[in-house]
């Protein structure tokens, strides 16, 4: 379970301090990237830039190092950035939802989490701020900043730097030493570069289309993403979590917090 809470969010953590431009001589350079990342979660974004919610469907593929196994997941996920007031830093409002390996949901209206367990029969209901002061060193804490992350970690090309279809590849470190994670390798989609480095963002072009995350025990998650659309209009009362009858609620406390 702890796996996963810190999966669902690993695919949001993005930034740079270099500007050098990648390995073979190509035109966009680190500074570019990320640009093409950070800009359209910033409040003062224009509106053909500004990217202020996304749904899309997901792959996700984990591998237990020690034990030389592999589990494989998918479903869809709903995200919203609720700045609230101009200038202010922006809520992050999900939901996850798994269809496989088994059933099972992850809602934050920003405030309270809820852990849906279908086949428990169980609710694990949480503070957010709880959450996030129990585990500061859990990248959902970096939910929240998605237009500054370069001061928070390191980044540099991957090798190779590239996928087959072109897209770029960055390797991330935390700044901070961390037991979560030990490295993370963003794919960042060509055409949102290429669109903000020729003058033309566009907001539809979500910029992040998966993430490879290695903790300090080198297990692997990937997780992908497919149907991708931005700016959908979401209404904040989706991630408002409506429990089901005859469930038990869980409400724990302490560094554990239930998961």
């Amino acid at each position: 379970m702890k796996r996963i809470i810190f999966l669902l969010s690993s695919f949001l953590l993005l930034a740079a301090v270099a500007c050098a431009a990648p390995p073979g001589g190509q035109s966009i350079g680190l500074r570019e990237v990320i640009a093409a990342l950070e800009r359209p979660f910033t409040p003062d974004a224009p509106a053909e830039e500004k990217i202020v919610d996304f749904q899309a469907d997901f792959f996700q593929e984990s591998h237990i190092s020690s034990l030389d196994r592999s589990q494989r997941g998918e479903g869809r996920v709903f995200i919203k950035f609720d700045e609230g007031s101009t200038g202010r830093v922006p809520k992050v409002l999900f939901r996850w939802e798994y269809d496989r390996p088994t059933r099972q949901e992850f809602v934050s209206n920003g405030e309270k989490l809820w852990v849906y367990l279908p086949e428990n029969r169980q609710v694990i209901l949480s503070n957010i701020e709880q959450t996030t002061l129990a585990r500061q060193n859990n990248p959902m804490t970096f939910l929240t900043g998605l237009s500054n992350l370069s001061r928070d970690f390191f980044i540099r090309w991957a090798d190779p730097n590239e996928d087959v279809a072109g897209n770029y590849i960055l390797q991330l470190e935390p700044n901070r030493t961390t037991t979560m994670f030990h490295k993370m390798l963003v794919v960042v989609d060509r055409n949102a570069v290429l669109a903000r480095h020729g003058g033309t963002p566009d907001n539809s072009i979500f910029p992040i289309l998966s993430t490879s995350v290695y903790d300090t025990y080198n297990n692997l998650t990937i997780i992908e993403f497919s149907n991708i659309r931005t700016n959908r209009g979401m209404f904040l009362q989706s991630f408002d979590f409506m429990i089901p009858p005859n469930v038990d609620v869980v409400r724990p406390t302490g560094e554990s917090m239930g998961f």
